[in-house]
């Protein structure tokens, strides 16, 4: 039986560590504490609960089913203190000590990393940047439970309890490789239409918000290959014959490394609206604000609707 009198926070906050880490040794780097340190914390935590909560297979610490079952209102309750703690504290971003954790589209990285980080070099040189990438299906959990501290993705409908910003708009455009032997100055609708794509999708079969757009229309275009990632995309483009529909600013950054041209595309396409994401409960959170406002600063210095 647990006596909650007597029970020590700072053994949850190893308990969480573990559980994302993986590990005692990287758990151990995260929090600056000595493996010893997190082995007799684990070692309380298995008697506490009567369960041995992480099980060695290979290199790795799986957890037990008992873990899963509790690492949700652990995490809550975490955040909640952390955020009941600061509200009511001062957040000074050149003396505090913390991991953020962000996820980020992965089409979003290359665009505000830079900016964040050269801020937070300067400003917040204890924080440390942790980012991954962003499953829409489980991003509202994430950001509950404080797997996520913010998240940076399209606009998506999320419940009440998340909050968010738009920080931006781009929008689509078509690459080609500069000597293109099928495009002029101008790229039209039946060109578009006639060459093959690459489209860069997470997704094995479903079509893209390009290919529903032309469906609308009652128009199709061949998908010749279906990749992870504009930068590799942008390489094959520069190598075949093959176009790329993607967002604008991206689409730059990867011509500056290919020199690929950047094409209009030759039908209406809504622009894309860029979101910042919180859960409510850090709302009020001030390391979570000053956060917030350097990525929206780091998205202002983007030159985002450049032409």
């Amino acid at each position: 039986m647990v006596h909650v009198p007597r029970l020590d926070l700072n053994l949850f906050i190893v308990f969480d560590a573990i559980y994302a880490e993986g590990g005692v040794t990287r758990a151990a780097e995260k929090l600056h504490l000595t493996q010893p340190a997190i082995s007799h914390a684990l070692g309380r935590l298995r008697q506490m609960f009567d369960d041995p909560l992480f099980v060695r297979q290979g290199h790795a610490m799986i957890p037990t089913p008992v873990a899963r079952s509790i690492v949700d209102p652990v995490r809550r309750a975490l955040r909640q203190l952390e955020a009941t703690v600061t509200e009511t504290g001062r957040f000074d971003p050149a003396e505090a000590h913390k991991q953020v954790a962000l996820g980020v589209h992965e089409s979003l990285e290359a665009t505000v990393l830079p900016a964040v980080m050269q801020r937070l070099v300067e400003a917040a040189p204890l924080i440390d940047v942790t980012v991954q990438p962003i499953d829409r299906r489980r991003l509202e959990g994430l950001l509950a439970d404080g797997t996520f501290d913010l998240a940076l993705d399209v606009f998506l409908p999320l419940s009440g309890d998340v909050m968010h910003r738009r920080v931006a708009q781009d929008r689509l455009v078509v690459v080609a490789r500069r000597d293109h032997p099928a495009i002029g100055p101008t790229l039209d609708l039946a060109t578009y239409l006639e060459l093959a794509h690459v489209l860069v999708t997470s997704r094995r079969r479903s079509a893209g918000a390009v290919d529903a757009a032309l469906a609308r229309l009652g128009l199709k275009r061949r998908i010749r290959l279906r990749g992870q990632y504009y930068f590799a995309a942008c390489r094959v483009v520069a190598e075949t014959d093959l176009l790329l529909t993607m967002p604008e600013y991206d689409a730059r950054l990867c011509s500056r490394q290919f020199g690929n041209r950047i094409l209009p595309l030759p039908f209406e396409m809504p622009p894309i609206d860029v979101h910042l994401y919180w859960h409510a409960s850090t709302d009020r959170d001030p390391a979570n604000q000053w956060l917030r406002e350097e990525l929206v600063r780091a998205f202002a210095a983007a030159p985002f609707g450049e032409r």
